[in-house]
């Protein structure tokens, strides 16, 4: 008996093997440098991605640059401006690009410029640079300035650091140089440079006396997802500190340092905020998620037992039951419309894909290819966990390999953000936009229903019949 359990184990284990070295096979089409960014799901775990590393040259990557980087984290805080230090494209490229909300000022969706030109790269663009800040003090009086500096002003060499500290003594206000040029990383890099960025606005001086609040980072605020959060930290007694960046306002971010904890939406750009605030003023962090209904009680119960007590933990435990009775009958609904289908997934971040490849086998849909611009190699160990064997797992890809992947597992549907969204049509896909241009809120409880929505009116669109 042994022996024959011992041979079918034997045989199975070949089987799987010739399985998955074919699908490996598959993978000849694509440049050679990219082939260890891609790999198929295998449970055995010498399987490895590579991972945060920059762009394959030629490869044409779906990221942004380290410019764009940096202003996608900053770009949310309401009262702050945002000054680009560079040629007009780059002002324009970026122009209200988060479709953040606010519940205060407006400024922050214009986008300032240097506009510099060839005579600027040849002769230096400082004095430009010193004219536009004088402008904007004098039109509009800031409390702080951003100024970012872009590829061609690490090219010519702008002191964009002594015109910034000039800047200050001068009007005695915040002027923050933000150092963003494309060459010097990828768009991780730009993550990074803007939280230091915060840091320098925040400053090194620690808080005494501890709020009993959080710091919540990496929620950009669109389509107002910050307040939904918020709403629900407030019915169960914890209050928001200071919100990083989505609807931030200057005066509250400088009161980040009294809170007692920060929680991390997206890791993939405040990760390294959040390291540094636990080193600097000796705030722990916990990564959360608010997209899906599993995280999202489960983020609400981490807060709770975290920064709350007893009473806190039952008044989450009570408000995620009543949100729960609420959409329960029509999530079932759409669970019966959309159980069987296939997705794909290509967003920025680790974390925000792990909770949709959860979100979508809520829905009954398996994730059949799954991508990141920014993932961690901790991240992809989790997505190799969470997804079934075969799952083309990517790292930074670029057009060809998402619609080579689409086509080959048959995906029904692709989320992803607008530079995706064409991929998808031309191969008739379905499409479901999960980053900034939306208008609609996608995280919470509400926002489980509104996804499952989106999801069945793309899949089920009788379009499809006809393409």
């Amino acid at each position: 008996m042994e022996k024959i359990k011992e041979d079918f184990y034997h045989d199975l284990h070949e089987k799987n093997r010739d399985r998955f070295l074919k699908l490996e096979a598959k993978k000849s089409e694509i440049l050679e440098d990219r082939k260890q960014f891609v790999c198929y799901n295998s449970k055995d775990k010498d399987t490895k991605i590579r991972c945060e590393e920059n762009s394959v040259s030629g490869a044409v990557s779906q990221r942004a640059c380290v410019y764009c980087g940096a202003r996608v984290v900053l770009n949310p805080i309401t009262d702050a401006f945002h000054l680009i230090h560079g040629p007009i494209g780059c002002a324009a490229y970026t122009w209200d690009l988060r479709g953040s909300l606010s519940s205060g000022s407006e400024l922050f969706r214009n986008s300032f410029s240097t506009d510099l030109s060839e005579t600027d790269v040849i002769f230096g663009g400082e004095k430009k640079l010193r004219a536009a800040v004088d402008e904007i003090v004098d039109r509009f009086h800031p409390k702080v300035i951003f100024i970012y500096a872009t590829c061609i002003v690490g090219v010519i060499g702008d002191d964009v650091d002594a015109v910034c500290k000039m800047a200050e003594e001068k009007y005695k206000i915040r002027v923050i140089p933000v150092k963003s040029p494309g060459f010097s990383g990828n768009k991780s890099t730009g993550y990074r440079a803007a939280c230091n960025a915060i840091l320098k606005l925040i400053g090194n001086k620690k808080s005494e006396k501890k709020l009993n609040g959080i710091n919540y980072l990496g929620d950009f605020n669109l389509a107002g997802e910050v307040w939904v959060v918020e709403n629900y930290l407030k019915r169960i007694g914890i209050d928001i500190v200071s919100k990083l960046t989505g609807d931030g306002k200057v005066d509250e971010i400088v009161k980040a340092p009294g809170a007692k904890l920060n929680i991390v939406q997206c890791a993939g750009s405040m990760g390294y905020l959040a390291k540094k605030m636990e080193e600097l003023y000796d705030i722990p962090f916990i990564k959360t998620s608010f997209v899906g209904l599993e995280d999202t009680e489960n983020s609400l119960l981490q807060v709770a037992h975290l920064v709350g007590n007893e009473e806190t933990v039952k008044k989450a435990e009570k408000l995620i039951k009543e949100e729960e009775e609420k959409i329960r009958p029509e999530l079932e609904y759409y669970r019966g419309r959309l159980k069987g289908k296939k997705a794909a997934i290509y967003v920025g971040g680790g974390y925000k894909a792990i909770s949709l490849i959860k979100q979508f086998r809520d829905l009954g849909i398996e994730t059949v290819m799954v991508g990141t611009q920014t993932g961690k190699p901790e991240d992809y160990e989790i997505i190799r966990q969470i997804t079934n064997e075969g799952t083309v797992i990517l790292d930074d890809a670029n057009p060809y390999e998402l619609e080579r992947f689409m086509v080959e597992k048959g995906a029904d549907v692709l989320v992803g953000g607008v530079k995706e969204r064409p991929l998808a049509y031309k191969l008739g896909v379905a499409f479901c936009d999960h980053n900034h241009e939306r208008k609609h809120i996608l995280g919470g409880f509400q926002g489980a229903i509104n996804f499952a929505k989106e999801i069945d009116l793309t899949v089920n669109s009788p379009v499809w019949q006809y393409i």
